[in-house]
């Protein structure tokens, strides 16, 4: 019986490990292919056939959107299930994705489960779930199910400086059942979790459990230090999430992606308040880094944190 295939395509490396580990814990007889970019992508997708594509939206060279276009002009590919994964939730970009073909998409960030429920559903309604559970070993099939190890996968893609999200449309909300921005958990509320305090260095951590009020401690290149307010919505060590600056006088808003490295208490004991976050990028490309340094020569950064200020 052939391999049932999926093409993972990501410009982040961090992120394309994380979503194949999902994969292949979850569906243990899934062959996986990656590509860096849409152009690696297109040229693989010339040379061997796939049965599902997971690709990202914001990739240098060639976009999501523009391979998408691209496949669904492929006799071979025009009915091959593409699933689009972005943090563009606007309607626009909904009906351009709509209007190329897509077949469904993942919000980022994303849980594990929203991850395999989106596959699975994919792979249904082409006709190919079934074989895929039939690959898989018995060992796996006899313990009721497939491994479940956690996985907060996130497409990693260029930086981009937006104006702040309209609130979705019936239509776009019945479209991609699951709002790309998670929604905020109650315990992670602006009086909850803490207004940051006032003035610049100011945002939101989007993970995939909800949303975090957080003040930007230091920027580089590489990461962030961010501190927000300890609530039940506990972040966790290599949890990915989006991260959300608030900078411009237009109230204009930089979505960055990247995934936590470590997790502390601000203050020195173990009941502390506060929690100093290290928030990784996981994208390189020129934009991104652009972006970041205007970011940094501007100092939208509060070195000097105060708890409860």
């Amino acid at each position: 019986m052939s391999k049932v295939s999926v093409l993972v395509v990501d410009d982040a490396t961090f992120i394309r490990d994380l979503v194949k580990k999902g994969l292949r814990d979850h569906f243990p007889g899934v062959q996986i292919v990656e590509a860096i970019n849409g152009r690696k992508a297109q040229q693989l997708l010339i040379r061997q056939s796939v049965d599902l594509i997971l690709c990202d939206w914001e990739m240098p060279e060639l976009s999501g959107l523009e391979l998408l276009s691209w496949c669904r002009e492929q006799d071979n590919l025009k009915t091959v299930p593409f699933i689009m994964v972005t943090s563009r939730g606007d309607k626009d970009n909904v009906i351009q994705a709509i209007q190329a073909g897509v077949s469904d998409f993942i919000g980022k960030p994303f849980s594990n489960e929203q991850l395999v429920t989106k596959v699975k559903k994919a792979l249904s309604r082409a006709g190919k779930l079934q074989a895929l559970m039939a690959s898989a070993p018995p060992k796996m099939l006899s313990s009721g199910g497939f491994a479940n190890d956690s996985l907060a996968a996130l497409t990693g893609g260029q930086a981009q400086v937006i104006k702040p999200a309209v609130a979705a449309t019936p239509e776009a909300v019945a479209t991609r059942q699951e709002a790309p921005a998670a929604p905020a958990a109650p315990a992670a509320s602006a009086k909850s979790a803490g207004q940051a305090p006032g003035g610049r260095g100011q945002g939101q951590l989007r993970l995939p459990g909800g949303t975090m009020n957080c003040v930007i401690k230091a920027l580089s290149l590489k990461d962030a230090q961010l501190v927000v307010k300890r609530a039940e919505l506990l972040p966790q060590v290599l949890e990915s999430a989006v991260l959300d600056l608030e900078q411009g006088e237009g109230g204009e808003v930089a979505r960055l992606n990247g995934y936590l490295h470590a997790v502390a208490a601000l203050e020195p004991r173990p009941d502390s308040e506060w929690l100093l976050l290290t928030f990784k990028f996981v994208d390189r490309d020129p934009q991104k880094l652009d972006y970041l340094s205007r970011l940094i020569a501007r100092g939208t950064t509060q070195k000097h944190f105060v708890p409860g200020a």
